[in-house]
């Protein structure tokens, strides 16, 4: 037969108690290392390079830049297209303005996906900063964003001009070339981080996507359709700030004096995205995960 235990609320604590008793001490074998932003960014490097859509997107962004870069230097080579004095850089603008979802698509998933998948409960437990996470994401997608879309521009640039060469096409000078690959990449990888902010902000993947899509091309259809001349001033303020207009702006391609000119699209998208960064770091550091 069984000795009857006590009850719960009788028994006492174990013994003894290790903790603090003289002589006993123990040094953990596992190094204890101060975490800094270094760590967070090595983290998410890790995540952007190991998960599919990166591939997938960039792979299609880099794709698209290119063949459609060479298709229009290589139409305009073999047909009589009118770009008397013009630079062959411009016509690198229409794979970038197709390429740009592919970017938005990137910039988004970067933050959303983790809210979808759950993910980002484990992030945050690994890296209780909420903010130095978002930098670290941040830091991570404009790199990779910026380096991709320079290396491709210059790429295809390249072989524009070459393609070209003897035409009725202007040589680019040096300042052309800055602009429509260091100016151009900086332009996309700052309007990507938007993306990645908005994604952070909205926390669902086909919400922030169509937020973007919609701020990418909306206020250029609707400046398409607005025929009242009483909305004339209107019309013409979407159609120059609309992002394939700023864009254009980087191969001098401004649509009127009215809009942005030389390097204005670059310091307009760097303070949305510095409006939309306080937003949602502000937002982060409040709402549950």
């Amino acid at each position: 037969m069984s000795t009857p235990q006590p009850p719960l609320a009788q028994q006492q604590p174990p013994a003894p108690n290790w903790q603090g008793a003289p002589g006993i001490s123990y040094t953990s074998p596992i190094p204890v290392v101060r975490t800094h932003l270094g760590h967070a960014i090595a983290s998410e490097w890790t995540k952007i390079k190991s998960v599919r859509s990166t591939m997938w997107t960039l792979g299609v962004y880099v794709l698209l830049l290119i063949s459609l870069g060479l298709l229009f230097a290589l139409v305009a080579s073999s047909t009589e297209m009118n770009m008397q004095g013009q630079s062959p850089l411009g016509l690198g603008m229409f794979g970038l303005m197709l390429g740009s979802v592919c970017l938005i698509t990137l910039g988004v998933l970067t933050t959303a996906s983790e809210y979808g998948t759950g993910m980002i409960r484990t992030t945050m437990t690994a890296c209780p900063s909420r903010g130095r996470v978002l930098i670290a994401k941040a830091l991570v997608y404009f790199v990779l964003a910026f380096t991709v879309t320079l290396v491709t521009t210059a790429f295809v640039g390249f072989v524009q001009v070459t393609i070209l060469e003897g035409s009725n096409t202007a040589t680019p000078t040096g300042e052309e070339w800055f602009k429509a690959t260091v100016g151009v990449s900086l332009f996309l990888a700052l309007f990507g981080l938007l993306s990645l902010l908005v994604g952070s902000l909205i926390r669902h993947s086909a919400g922030a996507i169509t937020i973007m899509l919609g701020l990418f091309l909306a206020p250029l259809v609707i400046a398409i359709f607005m025929f009242a001349e009483s909305l004339r001033d209107v019309q013409e303020f979407l159609l120059n700030y609309s992002i394939p207009s700023q864009l254009g702006v980087f191969y001098n391609a401004e649509l009127g004096s009215a809009g942005p000119s030389g390097w204005d699209p670059l310091w307009i998208m760097l303070t949305m995205v510095a409006a939309t960064f306080v937003g949602a770091y502000a937002l982060l550091e409040k709402r549950d995960v």
